[in-house]
């Protein structure tokens, strides 16, 4: 159990049986009246976002979730298989566990698996990762870094807007949160 003056970024709550990670809060004194605690709440397994307010110095209770460094080895029907980093165990994880991750996913990326009573509940990669360009448009004479976007298909598969000058083959960074190009890899 906490406080609601406790809260902090990336702390999971336990809210009526379901897990919410807090992505933002702020403490709020108005002059009148007492404080209270405004977050926003991100639902641990849906991803859905919500606005709560609690009353300052209220009791919440935290859920325990034990990030582990774990590698992705290979893909086992609709199930993502993943090893423990430490133990060398395997874990199979299902397709709505990993969700839209499964696009920035290569074999032998590493990421962390987040487990809450033995039961994983989501995975997070690194915020960047570099994939080569498996097939694009080509880039017409004149095309510059101003000229606008085209789109382009990973090694993984995924879909990614690339600008007008980059070829099939090279290597590019890639925003694994919202699929970004970010850069030559």
């Amino acid at each position: 159990m906490a406080t609601t003056n406790d809260l902090k970024n990336g702390m999971v709550l336990n809210l009526d049986n379901e897990l919410w990670s807090v992505v933002e809060f702020q403490h709020v004194k108005p002059g009148k009246g007492p404080a209270f605690v405004r977050t926003k709440l991100k639902h641990v397994l849906s991803g859905k976002v919500v606005d709560k307010t609690f009353n300052a110095g209220t009791k919440v209770e935290t859920a325990t979730v034990d990030k582990r460094n774990m590698q992705y080895l290979y893909k086992d029907g609709t199930d993502y298989v993943f090893m423990d980093m430490d133990t060398y165990d395997q874990i199979h994880l299902s397709t709505e566990t990993v969700g839209d991750n499964a696009n920035y996913m290569l074999e032998n990326t590493e990421a962390i698996v987040a487990m809450h009573e033995g039961v994983p509940l989501y995975v997070e990669l690194p915020a960047s990762l570099v994939f080569e360009v498996t097939y694009t448009e080509p880039g017409l004479q004149g095309d510059r870094s101003t000229g606008g976007n085209k789109p382009a298909t990973i090694e993984t598969g995924a879909t990614v807007q690339v600008p007008l000058f980059i070829t099939t083959g090279e290597k590019i960074k890639v925003d694994t949160r919202d699929g970004r190009y970010l850069g030559r890899g």
